[in-house]
């Protein structure tokens, strides 16, 4: 059970981040009419007919902000993980490396030399 509610949690932060422009949107459709009235920039010029878009586009450009310092830290971290990190050491096991002598049972072949080209003989 508690694993499936840690799953559940880590499923949700993956999309919260990957689909942040959709909640923002969502958000703004569930309460438009609040954001019109009380929220909007323009809620006192009625003939714009804005009814809480210009509240919207704010939300969708800090949205957009936002993932863009989230790859610009991302990418910062693996440039400091691929340069400043330790380099890998690697270690040899002498015992993986030794050398197996291998039986010689060669097949002798016959030796006869018989080409199967033979250069035109002239007459």
């Amino acid at each position: 059970m508690l694993n499936r509610v840690c799953i559940l949690l880590l499923i949700v932060a993956l999309f919260g981040d990957n689909f942040s422009r959709f909640f923002v949107y969502a958000g703004f459709e569930l309460n438009r009419k609040y954001i019109a009235e009380n929220l909007c920039v323009n809620r006192d010029k009625p003939w714009m007919h804005c009814n809480g878009k210009c509240y919207f586009m704010k939300k969708i450009k800090q949205a957009e902000e936002r993932e863009k310092n989230n790859e610009r830290q991302s990418q910062k971290n693996l440039f400091q993980l691929a340069f400043y990190s330790k380099p890998a050491t690697i270690k040899f096991h002498t015992h993986l490396l030794q050398v197996i002598p291998v039986p010689n049972n060669r097949v002798a072949l016959p030796q006869i030399y018989d080409p199967v080209f033979r250069p035109p003989q002239l007459g």
